[in-house]
C-alpha cells in the first residue's frame, strides 16, 4: 500500500515548499501507470542540465533505481525503496557517507525523489498477514514516474539542439572550404587588387567566431560567409565570361576559310569515316549533347516509383519545403514543443520524440541522418508515423531506406506524394 498523504522529514531537516510540490506532483501518479525504468535514468542522463543534477547525484540515483523490483516503475511493484546507508555506499562503488547524504539532499531538492520517513527515521518496510510489503519507509520514487514525459521531453529537445548546432558546423565549415577554394582559384587568374580585399573580409570574419560559439552566432556568421561566397562566385563567373569571349574571338581571326566549294577535303571521300568535316571542337563550336530518347522519360507500371527517381540530395539539403511535410504528415506536429511545428528544428525534435515512441534505434536514426540529412531523415520519420500502423518494424523499415539512398535508389518526394493523395483521397471516400 503506497502512501498519498504529505510526510514531513525527520529530525532538524525542514519543510520547504519545492518539498510540498513534489509530493503533490507524486500524489497525481495513476494507479495503472509504468514505465521502463532505465530507460527512463537514460533520459534524466540526457537531460541533466535542465533538471539541475550531477553526474554523482545521478550515480545515486541509479544505485536507488536498482533497488527497485522488477523492471519497471508501477505501483504495482512498489515505489519506496529502502536501502542502508552502507548497501547504498557498496552500488556507489564505495561513496563516502557525507557524500552520499549530500547527494541524496540533492535529489530531493530536484524533486527527483521523497523522503518517506518512519517516527524514528530508520528505513525499513512492515510486511501485512498475506506476506507482502503493507507500508514501508525510505525513499519514494513516485516523482520519477509523474514527471517521466518531462523528461523524456527535454532530453529530447537537448538531442534536437545539439543536432542543430552539428548541423550549422557542418555548413559553416563547408562554406569556409568553398570560399578558401574560390579564393585560390581567384588569385590564380585575377590580379592583386581583386582578391586581396576579399581575402581580408574573410580573415575579419573567421576571426571574429569564438571557440565555443551558441548556435545563433553560427548561424549569423554562416549568412555573412555565404554572401562573401556568393561574391566570390559572381567575380569567377565574369572572369569565366571573359576568358571565353577572348578565345572566340582568337579562333574566328585564325578561321581560314576555304574559298573552293569542289575541294577534295569536303567531298564523298570522308563520309562514312569522319574524314570529311573536322569535328566541332575544331571549327569554334561547341558540340551539341545528343538528344534523349523518350523512353527514358516514361516510367515502368511494375517498377516502384522510388527506382525512377533521380539521385537523392546530398546530406543537409532539404529536398521538401516544411509546409508540404506537414500537410502530408500532420500527425508529426502532436510531438513537437509546443504542440506544433513552425521551423525545421521543431520537425527535428518531434523526430527524436517520435523515434523513441516506434522504437528505432538510435544508430539507425543516425545512420539515415549521415545519409540523407536531418532535415531529410526526421521527414521520413514523419512519414513513417503516418504509415505505422501499416508498418511492422519502424526501425527495420528506416534502415532499408537508408541503405537503398546510399544506392541512390530513394527519393523522399514519392513518399510525400502518395501521402498528400491519400489524405485528398480519404474525403471523397467518405463522401
Amino acid at each position: 500500500m503506497e502512501r498519498g498523504n504529505v510526510t514531513t522529514p525527520f529530525g532538524r531537516r525542514a519543510m520547504t515548499f519545492g518539498m510540498l510540490a513534489s509530493q503533490i506532483t507524486a500524489g497525481r501518479v495513476r494507479p495503472e501507470q509504468s514505465i521502463d525504468k532505465w530507460k527512463l535514468f537514460r533520459s534524466i542522463c540526457e537531460a541533466k542540465t535542465v533538471i539541475g543534477v550531477s553526474d554523482r547525484s545521478l550515480a545515486v540515483l541509479n544505485a536507488l533505481l536498482s533497488f527497485s523490483p522488477g523492471a519497471e516503475l508501477s505501483r504495482e511493484n512498489g515505489l519506496i525503496v529502502f536501502p542502508s546507508n552502507a548497501q547504498l555506499a557498496l552500488r556507489t562503488h564505495g561513496m563516502a557517507g557525507t557524500t552520499l547524504r549530500r547527494h541524496l539532499a540533492c535529489l530531493v531538492e530536484a524533486g527527483l525523489i521523497i523522503r518517506r520517513d518512519s517516527p524514528n527515521g530508520k528505513r525499513y518496510a512492515r510486511k501485512n498477514r498475506s506476506g507482502t510489503i503493507g507500508e514501508a519507509f525510505g525513499f519514494d520514487l513516485s516523482p520519477l514516474l509523474a514527471r517521466a514525459e518531462e523528461f523524456n521531453a527535454a532530453a529530447a529537445e537537448l538531442a534536437a539542439e545539439k543536432q542543430h548546432l552539428r548541423l550549422m558546423r557542418e555548413r559553416l565549415s563547408l562554406c569556409r572550404r568553398d570560399i578558401l577554394k574560390l579564393l585560390e582559384l581567384l588569385r590564380e587568374t585575377a590580379s592583386p587588387l581583386g582578391w586581396q580585399p576579399v581575402q581580408e573580409r574573410f580573415q575579419a570574419l573567421a576571426a571574429s567566431l569564438p571557440r565555443k560559439a551558441t548556435p545563433a552566432l553560427i548561424e549569423t556568421q554562416l549568412a555573412k560567409l555565404a554572401t562573401l561566397r556568393d561574391e566570390l562566385t559572381n567575380q569567377l563567373e565574369i572572369l569565366l565570361k571573359s576568358q571565353k569571349t577572348d578565345a572566340s574571338e582568337r579562333q574566328n581571326g585564325c578561321h581560314i576559310q576555304n574559298s573552293q566549294p569542289d575541294s577534295p577535303s569536303e567531298s564523298e571521300r570522308g563520309l562514312g569515316r569522319g574524314e570529311g568535316t573536322p569535328p566541332a571542337c575544331e571549327r569554334g563550336v561547341e558540340p551539341e549533347a545528343p538528344p534523349v530518347p523518350l523512353e527514358n522519360y516514361r516510367q515502368a507500371p511494375s517498377q516502384p516509383i522510388e527506382r525512377l527517381t533521380a539521385r537523392p540530395a546530398a546530406p543537409c539539403a532539404r529536398q521538401i519545403p516544411l509546409p508540404t511535410v506537414l500537410s502530408a504528415c500532420p500527425q508529426i506536429a502532436d510531438y513537437a514543443p509546443a504542440g506544433r511545428v513552425s521551423n525545421w528544428k521543431d520537425l527535428m525534435t518531434a523526430a527524436i520524440v517520435v523515434r523513441t515512441m516506434l522504437n528505432v534505434s538510435q544508430d539507425a536514426y543516425q545512420d539515415a541522418c549521415s545519409v540523407l540529412g536531418y532535415e531529410n531523415a526526421a521527414t521520413v520519420i514523419a512519414c513513417i508515423l503516418e504509415r505505422s500502423d501499416h508498418i511492422n518494424s519502424p526501425g527495420a523499415y528506416l534502415r532499408d531506406l537508408t541503405r537503398r539512398a546510399k544506392q541512390q535508389a530513394f527519393s523522399i518526394a514519392p513518399m510525400i506524394s502518395a501521402l498528400s493523395r491519400a489524405r485528398r483521397a480519404s474525403p471523397q471516400m467518405t463522401s
